[in-house]
């Protein structure tokens, strides 16, 4: 019988995976995706937000554990446990060198990811290479990875972890007939449920303009993250947290796939310009703070407006200041043919833009930090970076929310085990995703889903493998018991 069954294929899951196989456990990994698109959403990333009290190799300057907390709180408007959020951070501040003996290589944060130098980790090759590199080392060391396996339910009896059955299934012209696999302990790392459209829908219903505002959603990552575990698990009575509305929900590109978008669709010149909803008006502050705590919030402001669209819109002056988007921008000399363009109503679009040229107050601009140039006398206020658009040629980007992953989770503490009724499971673990909403209640800054994957990961892993009867044998995993 396996030691510890992993059941997902991103970065939870390979930590988990990789921590219980070095305490001697046999491992073995189910993947639902194939093996080309194996990852989850790890495979987009490309950063961990790190603590750390002096400069380390990529990191400049210091970030220690109450400015990293202090940020957290902010934007979570206070919608998270203090002491599992003080786990991830202290966490993150001693897993890269774990992470490069498993092969991740770290980089200088990129030219254009503003104000991440300080905080974020970026991986070299970005999350696709970092996944590449843990299954390499997992491959290694002897765990056992099979794609193609979705896990269809579980079989818990009294909390206590029994089997996972995976259904039948079609692989490559093949059908393969339906497996129920027993193991002595097992990690949950299978995402949320952003890819299950009716979900979202039941999640979201109607709003009072009579829309269904998730079947405008596109999904930033991966396709397979169904959340067909979650629900099997809240089915069988596991405790959960989280608000199943709430998400990383990034306003990107409306022009954007489906699925598997990532980071490249994102639009990322919002706070140096405006945003207008499909009627050509501003709804909301675009320099509230820095774009990394700010960036995630925007999916939800656009969600929330008519037909769940936006639009970024700025003029030469903001050019070389942020990341390119993969897609050009509607390029216009003046705002009446921009509107036109892109389908706004010409005059209530630049009524907007000229009542906010006449608001703006322009100080000395400086995009790296909250500088003085603000608006006076209209609503919404932009408090910061805040210029005239009146240098043409000007830009304008489609908006749509991106969902990245879902906060509705299981709920579990800082041994990283699946509640039932308040009571602990003896074997059955939950990492990554599935449990993120118990750090993340709502809002989101750049990096933290890493984090948390990273640290809950690990301790998940050390976790199971203890639960099957193996004491830890690594400074790690000896770090991770004494954390938890």
């Amino acid at each position: 019988m396996i030691d510890v069954l992993v059941i997902g294929g991103g970065n939870a899951a390979l930590c988990a995976a990789l921590m219980a196989r070095e305490a001697g456990a046999s491992v073995l990994l189910l993947e639902a995706a194939p093996r080309a698109w194996r990852g989850g959403n790890s495979q987009h990333t490309r950063n961990l937000r790190c603590m750390h009290d002096a400069p380390q190799d990529v990191l400049v300057d210091a970030y220690p554990e109450e400015e990293f907390w202090q940020d957290l709180l902010k934007v979570t408007g206070g919608l998270t446990n203090e002491k599992l959020a003080r786990l991830v951070i202290r966490a993150s501040s001693n897993c890269r060198g774990w992470m490069r003996r498993h092969g991740v290589h770290f980089q200088p944060s990129l030219s254009g990811a503003l104000h991440t130098a300080r905080t974020n980790a970026f991986f070299m090759g970005g999350g696709k290479a970092l996944v590449n590199a843990y299954y390499r080392s997992a491959e290694k060391l002897g765990v056992e990875i099979r794609y193609d396996s979705p896990v269809a339910r579980v079989e818990v009896k009294g909390g206590r972890f029994i089997a996972a059955h995976i259904g039948e299934r079609e692989v490559d012209g093949r059908r393969l007939p339906a497996e129920r696999l027993e193991a002595r302990t097992c990690v949950l790392a299978a995402g949320g449920f952003e890819s299950n459209r009716e979900w979202l829908r039941e999640a979201w219903g109607q709003n009072e303009r009579g829309e269904w505002p998730a079947e405008n959603f596109l999904v930033r990552g991966t396709r397979f993250n169904n959340g067909v575990l979650l629900r099997e698990l809240m089915g069988q009575g596991a405790d959960t947290i989280g608000d199943p509305t709430q998400a990383h929900m990034v306003a990107i590109d409306a022009r954007a796939p489906l699925y598997d978008g990532g980071i490249c669709t994102r639009i990322d010149c919002v706070s140096l310009g405006v945003v207008v909803n499909r009627n050509g008006e501003r709804f909301y502050d675009e320099g509230e703070d820095f774009w990394p705590k700010r960036y995630a919030i925007w999916g939800r402001l656009v969600a929330q407006q008519p037909g769940q669209v936006g639009f970024s819109i700025i003029d030469q002056k903001a050019l070389g200041r942020f990341m390119p988007p993969v897609f050009p921008g509607t390029t216009a000399n003046t705002l009446d043919e921009l509107a036109r363009q892109l389908g706004l109503p010409e005059a209530t679009f630049v009524a907007t833009v000229e009542a906010y040229n006449r608001a703006c107050r322009v100080g000395t601009f400086d995009h790296t930090s909250l500088d003085d140039c603000h608006t006076e006398g209209i609503q919404p206020a932009k408090t910061h970076w805040a210029r005239p658009l009146d240098s043409p040629p000007y830009y304008g980007y489609p908006l749509r929310p991106g969902v990245t992953f879902t906060y509705l989770g299981l709920r579990t503490d800082e041994t990283a085990t699946v509640h039932f009724d308040g009571k602990p499971s003896p074997n059955l673990f939950v990492a990554g995703e599935m449990m993120a909403g118990n750090v993340l209640g709502k809002g989101y800054t750049a990096g933290v889903g890493m984090s948390i994957g990273t640290a809950f990961g690990r301790i998940a892993g050390t976790r199971a493998a203890m639960a099957a009867g193996y004491r830890t044998t690594s400074r790690e995993n000896e770090h991770d018991c004494a954390t938890a």
